[in-house]
């Protein structure tokens, strides 16, 4: 199982080897800041993206649907717990893009279970990072097999280390479930209670409960103890060391752009420079209400 304060190490070892063997294929981007009601949000526009479309149509024709199962072992990481396994993201679009990975199938909407949350802060206390959740297609998941995933703060050159945290930062109170202020959709947002050390008591635990509570307000499925749940409609799940954020989905796309979890940080990621106009013209905010669900 992984050694505390090696998580590090071992990514930057597979990231070279995988990247010497062709199994690491890096999308190239380019970054563009979209300045919104005193967020800055930034715009990634992806390129080389035929790599990956070619890779998803060889699987389909080899019938190779879950590409976790078994996973490509230069991807591999580390042992998370007895549950759960870190891969490297093969087409990653930031450094130490990982995916935290059940070992044996379980389905992208069931509902996380106290082992997601545990492998989750088992890396994320290694470094400061964001985790989330896409919960089903509609929330972004491009894959149906339960992962969650982790990338490295900052998630922009520009601005703070999440696009968000200015919202994040007017609510001071830990443990209250609550909503931020610009966000015209259903969601809430949470606040986690630090240790003297300013890294969040009993995490896990924490945050299985926090997001209990917060699933349970928004009229939503809640997991219940021994049992697999299934979601009761898609979500959008993120986890910093300071505060969650849970946002349900009506869709994924809004015209061409996806929208995955890390859009709701602030991070979002287009495939042509026309889709850049698109969000220029609508809005960051205003494309996050759309495939949202209206308050």
């Amino acid at each position: 199982m992984l050694k505390k304060k090696s998580l590090l190490r071992l990514i930057d070892e597979a990231s070279g080897k995988a990247l010497a063997n062709g199994s690491l294929l890096p999308i190239r981007t380019g970054s563009s800041y979209i300045d919104d009601n005193g967020l800055r949000f930034v715009v990634r526009i992806l390129s080389n993206l035929e790599r990956k479309d070619a890779d998803r149509l060889q699987r389909a024709q080899e019938k190779k649907g879950n590409p976790f199962l078994p996973y490509e072992k230069d991807l591999f990481v580390a042992d998370l717990s007895p549950t759960h396994i870190a891969l490297l993201n093969k087409f990653n679009v930031m450094e130490r893009h990982l995916l935290i990975v059940t070992k044996t199938f379980e389905d992208q909407e069931n509902l996380l279970a106290p082992a997601d949350f545990s492998a989750l802060w088992t890396c994320m206390a290694e470094y400061d990072a964001v985790g989330f959740y896409n919960g089903g297609e509609a929330a972004g998941a491009s894959q149906p097999h339960k992962h969650l995933q982790v990338v490295p703060l900052p998630l922009a050159e520009q601005g703070p280390p999440v696009p968000i945290q200015p919202l994040a930062d007017e609510i001071t109170d830990t443990g209250r479930i609550t909503r931020l202020r610009s966000f015209g959709f259903r969601h809430r947002f949470v606040r986690l209670e630090l240790d003297n050390s300013g890294f969040p008591r009993q995490p896990g635990k924490q945050c299985l409960a926090l997001y209990r509570t917060m699933l349970s307000d928004l009229g939503m499925s809640v997991p219940r103890e021994n049992e697999t749940v299934r979601q009761s409609e898609p979500y959008c799940l993120l986890i910093t060391r300071q505060w969650m954020l849970l946002v349900p989905r009506r869709q994924e796309f809004y015209g061409e752009v996806s929208v995955n979890s890390l859009g709701f940080a602030g991070c979002l990621l287009v495939r042509k420079p026309e889709h850049l106009e698109l969000v220029k013209k609508t809005g960051p905010l205003a494309l996050l209400r759309a495939v949202s669900i209206p308050l």
